[in-house]
C-alpha cells in the first residue's frame, strides 16, 4: 500500500524523502524491530520500558522503506544506517491508530461498533450483549479482558484494549468472518494510549466510574483516570450511560454524541426527558445453588427480566445491555431468553463443591469492587460470608489496605492468600492487607498458598456459607518474579475436591 493513503489521516511532516517519499510502496507494519524487514513501516512508540526510537537505527539498516518518528532528532542517527522515509507526527501511537485502521482497509466501516468503559461491568456487559445479539442471528466479535472472539476463533487476550493495530487487524478479521457488529470493552489505558483512535464507535457506553487504576504505571489521579475514559463519549455516535453515577455530570462534559440514560427506578435524576431505561421492582431470587435477581424494566422498554447472576450490579449490568440491544431492535422475549444463559468466567462463577455451602469465583481486584460484591452478597442472608483473596505486587498499596478494611467489615471470615505477587515478597503483601483488616473486628486466617486457602476454605465451610475467592476470576496463572505460572482456580478446587475425596 502506499504511504501517502496510509497517511491520508493524520498530520505529519516528511523529514527525509527517501527514494521515492509518499509514493513509497509499504509491505508490513511493525512495532518489534526484531521483525523489521525490507519495506516496512516502523512506528517509533516510546513505551514504559522502551523507547522505539533508540532502535530506529537498527530498523533502518534492516531496510525499512519507512519509518514514523515524534523525535525530529531521530534523522540524524537513522541516515547513518539506511535511507528510509522518515516522517515526523505529533503522537506516534496516534499515528499508528489510523496507519492501522488504513492499512486494514478501515474494517470498522463494515461493522456496528459497540465500545464499553467504566471501573466495573465491562466484561460482563460485553458477554451479555453478544449472548442478546446473536440469539437474533447477529454474529458478533468480543475484544475484552479475557480474550477476543472471532468466529469460532479464541485468543486470550494481554490487554483489556489491544494495541490499536491489533485492534483493527481483529476488526477486519471479523469482517472477513461474517460478523456484523463488534462489542469491546475500552480501558482508560486503551483511550490515553490511543488504541481506539481511527475509528469512531457507534454505540458507546459509560458504566460507572470510581478511583481505580490509579499508581506510578497508570493514572496519576482521579481527574486524569475519568478524562481518559470520557474520551469514549467524543468518540461514538451514541452515549449511552449510567445516570445513577455521582460523577454523571463530570462525565458528560464536553460529549460530542447524543446521549442516553439508565439507571434503578428509584433515581431522582432519572425522567428528565424520554432517552432512559429504568429497572424497578427488585427482588431477591434464592434456591439451592442459585442466587439471582429479577426487576422490571421500564421506560424505552416495558417488560419483566430474570438472571442468575446476583446483586445490583447484575442489574445494573443486564440493564446497560438491554440499552445497547434496544438499538438493534431485538425483541423482549429475545433478551429474557439470552440473559438467563449468561455465564461469564470469573464473574460471579459459581462452583458446585457441596450440597450445603455456596462457592463463587470473581475478578474483584480492588476495594470498589470487593465492597459491591460482599454487600450483594451479603444480601442474600448466608450463614456465613468468607472473603478469599490477596493482592497483586507492584501496584498501588492503598489498594492493599482499603481490600483488608473492606474485607474486614463486611466478611464473616478473611482468608488472606496470594495473588499476583510478582516482584514483591507475599508475605509483605498479606501483611499490608492485614493493616487494613486490623483497623476492624473482622477475622481472619492468613495462608500464603493460594491451592492451600481454597482447601481450608472448602474443608471448613459450614451449611448455608457464601465463599467467594476474589481477585483471579478468569485468570489461568500466577505471576511470581517476572514469571507467569499455570493457576487456574477452578484446576486448584477439583484438585482439593479430588485430595479431599481420597482422605
Amino acid at each position: 500500500m502506499k504511504l501517502s493513503k496510509l497517511l491520508a489521516d493524520i498530520e505529519f511532516e516528511i523529514i527525509n524523502e527517501g527514494p521515492a517519499g509518499l509514493e513509497t510502496e509499504v509491505q508490513q507494519i511493525i512495532l518489534d524491530s526484531r521483525k523489521a524487514e525490507p519495506g516496512c513501516l516502523f512506528v517509533c512508540i516510546k513505551g514504559a520500558v522502551a523507547d522505539g526510537h533508540k532502535f530506529a537505527p537498527d530498523v533502518a539498516s534492516k531496510g525499512a522503506a519507512v519509518i514514523v518518528v515524534e523525535d525530529r532528532n531521530a534523522l540524524d542517527t537513522i541516515k547513518e544506517k539506511g535511507n528510509p522515509v522518515v516522517v515526523v507526527v505529533k503522537d506516534s501511537r496516534y499515528a499508528l491508530a489510523c496507519i492501522s485502521a488504513a492499512w486494514f482497509g478501515y474494517p470498522a466501516r463494515e461493522l456496528k461498533t459497540i465500545g464499553i468503559t467504566g471501573t466495573k461491568g465491562k466484561t460482563t456487559t460485553t458477554y451479555m450483549v453478544k449472548s442478546i445479539l446473536e440469539k437474533v442471528g447477529h454474529k458478533v466479535g468480543l475484544i475484552g479482558t479475557i480474550e477476543a472472539i472471532i468466529g469460532e476463533k479464541t485468543i486470550p487476550a494481554a490487554n483489556t484494549t489491544p494495541e490499536s493495530y491489533l485492534v483493527q487487524k481483529y476488526f477486519r478479521e471479523m469482517v472477513d468472518a461474517g460478523c456484523d457488529c463488534v462489542v469491546m470493552e475500552a480501558s482508560s489505558q486503551g483511550f490515553m494510549l490511543h488504541r481506539t483512535a481511527g475509528f469512531i464507535f457507534d454505540y458507546g457506553i459509560f458504566t460507572n466510574i470510581e478511583p481505580d487504576h490509579i499508581g506510578p504505571n497508570e493514572h496519576r489521579d482521579f481527574e486524569h483516570y475519568l478524562e481518559c475514559k470520557k474520551m469514549l463519549l467524543k468518540q461514538c455516535r451514541v452515549g449511552i450511560i449510567n445516570r445513577d453515577d455521582e460523577h454523571f455530570e463530570q462525565i458528560i462534559e464536553g460529549a460530542t454524541c447524543e446521549i442516553e440514560t439508565y439507571g434503578l427506578g428509584e433515581s431522582k435524576h432519572l425522567d428528565l426527558c424520554n432517552k432512559d431505561l429504568r429497572a424497578e421492582d427488585m427482588e431477591l431470587v434464592s434456591r439451592p445453588g442459585y442466587l439471582g435477581i429479577k426487576y422490571d424494566v421500564k421506560g424505552l422498554m416495558d417488560f419483566p427480566v430474570e438472571i442468575d447472576v446476583p446483586g445490583k450490579f447484575s442489574v445494573y449490568n443486564s440493564l446497560t445491555a438491554i440499552a445497547i440491544c434496544r438499538h438493534f431492535n431485538v425483541d423482549p422475549a429475545s433478551i429474557v431468553e439470552a440473559l438467563k444463559d449468561i455465564k461469564v468466567k470469573g464473574r460471579i462463577e459459581l462452583i458446585k463443591v457441596s450440597d450445603d455451602f455456596t462457592l463463587m469465583i470473581d475478578y474483584a481486584h480492588n476495594a470498589m469492587a470487593l465492597e459491591s460484591l460482599l454487600t450483594t452478597l451479603r444480601e442474600y442472608n448466608p450463614h456465613r460470608l468468607v472473603a478469599l483473596f490477596g493482592c497483586g505486587g507492584n501496584r498501588a498499596r492503598d489498594r492493599r489496605f482499603e481490600m483488608g478494611e473492606v474485607s474486614g467489615n463486611l466478611a464473616d471470615l478473611t482468608i488472606i492468600t496470594s495473588d499476583n505477587p510478582r516482584n514483591e515478597d507475599p508475605q509483605a503483601i498479606i501483611d499490608d492487607i492485614k493493616t487494613g483488616i486490623n483497623k476492624t473486628t473482622g477475622k481472619y486466617v492468613e495462608i500464603i498458598d493460594r491451592k492451600e486457602a481454597i482447601k481450608y476454605a472448602i474443608e471448613n465451610g459450614e451449611p448455608g456459607d457464601i465463599i467467594i475467592c476474589a481477585g483471579k476470576g478468569h485468570e489461568t496463572y500466577q505471576e511470581i518474579n517476572g514469571v507467569k505460572h499455570d493457576m487456574d482456580e477452578r484446576v486448584l478446587i477439583k484438585e482439593v475436591l479430588e485430595e479431599l475425596a481420597s482422605k
